[in-house]
């Protein structure tokens, strides 16, 4: 198979759509003031959806280590019961690979993100992605997805090495 680089494109709410949301305080987003005008609400900015088969919101945190680049590919993962958020709790950028949501992974559709400080992303239900990818130096992450009752598996993964898909700076 011939290998394939994966152009690193910036993270904007538009290119992210078909992937699910960018969490960030957005120019665009509904706001209000709160705290007694001590603070600023950006309101509803990603649709966590965790219902399917009872499950619920289950509040994380990650802590990654980072990865060199280039970088190659090795899995791809889907949450096929509920979505799936990411917050960076530092102001570091990382890496966002996805592909659209189908019960088949298009290996041809997989793209990646440059997420920059303040960004975050929700995942739609179902779409694939690599797990995190943390530049530069370890960091921590607010993750808000799915716990749900035993026996209902919310994780399909996919190996990609033979894929030989890379990841350039």
């Amino acid at each position: 198979m011939t290998p394939r680089t994966l152009p690193i494109e910036p993270l904007t709410p538009e290119a992210f759509a078909p992937f699910g949301d960018v969490i960030a305080a957005r120019a665009d987003a509904k706001t209000f003031a709160i705290n007694q005008g001590f603070a600023t609400r950006f309101h509803d900015l990603a649709r966590v959806d965790v219902g399917e088969e009872g499950g619920a919101v289950c509040v994380s945190i990650f802590q990654a280590r980072p990865r060199s680049l280039p970088m190659r590919l090795s899995i791809m993962e889907r949450h096929p019961l509920g979505s799936q958020a990411f917050v960076a709790m530092s102001e570091l950028p990382f890496l966002v690979v996805v592909a659209p949501p189908d019960t088949v992974l298009d290996l041809g559709a997989i793209r990646c993100f440059r997420a920059g400080p303040g960004q975050g992303v929700n995942y739609a239900r179902g779409v694939w992605h690599h797990p995190l990818i943390a530049l530069e130096r370890p960091s921590d992450f607010l993750v808000l997805d799915r716990a749900g009752a035993a026996g209902h598996s919310n994780l399909d993964e996919v190996d990609v090495q033979n894929a030989l898909l890379w990841v350039w700076n």
